[in-house]
């Protein structure tokens, strides 16, 4: 399975060009770096683990995915406590994360529901 007819790939993608975008002025050196290399670090990993030949590594990678999300929804908190991200912007980016989060769990199920048949 290719990470481009991955929905949850294209969606993390388009998020992380998202929040590249928006940061792209910004100063706070740190926090730029942070936020978007864990945003890209969601679809990358999608497609690192799509990748590998084994369900088991197919989930590690997802695993991974989904802890690159959890850290850029901490980050988005942050961002919008410190007045760095608006606050419309911050929770619309929260909302797709929740559903990115989702599509990462079922395909993790799927993948490895499949190699267990």
């Amino acid at each position: 399975m290719k990470c481009e007819n991955l929905d949850v790939w294209k969606k993390s993608c388009r998020l992380s060009v998202e929040v590249y975008k928006y940061f792209k002025t910004s100063k706070d050196y740190g926090f730029k770096d942070q936020i978007t290399r864990c945003s890209l670090s969601i679809g990358s990993n999608i497609a690192e683990g799509m990748e590998k030949e084994s369900a088991k590594d197919k989930a590690r990678f997802l695993n991974i995915s989904e802890g690159s999300l959890a850290e850029l929804i901490t980050q988005i908190y942050i961002g919008i406590e410190i007045d760095y991200i608006e606050k419309e912007i911050g929770m619309k980016w929260k909302s797709e994360l929740d559903h990115i989060s989702k599509m990462i769990k079922n395909l993790k199920k799927n993948i490895l529901e499949k190699d267990s048949n």
